[in-house]
């Protein structure tokens, strides 16, 4: 199921067409200069949530994020190092300094934008629900009141389950491989997760099925500190991805569908 894209406003024709251009970005009176002079983007991320970002069979870090993220700090003229760490705290990596950025399927939403900076949407997906593949109904939100709903630890689909259906009770885990053998043992009835990382997880995982159609249409940005002028340039560079056929080519070998839109 596609959704619209939630496009950002870019700032100004000149931005734009420096961006189809391809041309190095330039911002002053931001961390830009700093992250520029250090000659690396410092990125955050998880390593663990195929088909995003995850370790492949020689223990490298490999996925769509892993590409985008190389292809987005080449496009500024940096080296892309990683920093991975568990989901819940990538966004306090962020705060503290630690990493310049966050590129983990972080979703725009407006209480981390009243404390964060993004990106425009680098993806564009929805909730899906994954249960057991021999367990009737639970297609759709309303079908989750009452029912044991595992959700990853600080992300949107925990905040978007507490929020909208909160007879439900909702279990939190800090990884992906302990909600689902949770969920395989019966200990909780479904598991909330990306569509399209739901769609990968169930090519290999057969006892599961994801359920129902997507919902909830959110896009995931790059996640920054406040600072207008970083915002920019990385808004910047994604356009010039964007511009010239490298995010979507991306897009198409991990997914085989253009899903930046």
């Amino acid at each position: 199921m596609r959704f619209p894209a939630r496009r950002a406003v870019v700032a100004g024709l000149g931005l734009a067409l420096l961006a189809a251009c391809g041309k190095k970005p330039e911002a002053a009176g931001s961390s830009w200069d700093r992250i520029k002079a250090s000659g690396s983007l410092r990125i955050g991320l998880e390593g663990t949530y195929p088909p995003f970002n995850f370790q492949d069979k020689a223990g490298q870090l490999a996925g769509f994020e892993v590409d985008f993220a190389k292809a987005l700090a080449a496009q500024l003229g940096l080296k892309a190092e990683f920093s991975p760490a568990p989901f819940a705290g990538l966004l306090g990596a962020l705060e503290s300094g630690r990493i310049d950025v966050v590129i983990n399927q972080i979703t725009i939403t407006p209480d981390r934008q009243a404390k964060y900076d993004f990106s425009e949407p680098y993806t564009v997906s929805g909730i899906q629900i994954i249960k057991l593949k021999d367990r009737l109904g639970l297609e759709k939100p309303e079908d989750l009141a009452g029912k044991k709903v595992g959700v990853g630890l600080g992300t949107n689909y925990e905040q978007w389950i507490r929020a909208n259906v909160p007879t439900a009770d909702v279990r939190s885990y800090d990884d992906d491989p302990t909600k689902y053998q949770d969920l395989k043992a019966g200990r909780i009835d479904v598991v909330l997760n990306d569509r399209l990382v739901a769609a990968d997880f169930v090519k290999s995982s057969p006892e599961f099925v994801a359920s129902g159609p997507p919902f909830a249409a959110q896009g995931a940005g790059v996640a920054m500190k406040k600072d207008p002028g970083l915002k920019v340039v990385i808004d910047q560079a994604i356009n010039a991805l964007r511009a010239d056929g490298k995010l979507a080519a991306i897009s198409q070998q991990w997914f085989g569908q253009d899903v930046t839109h």
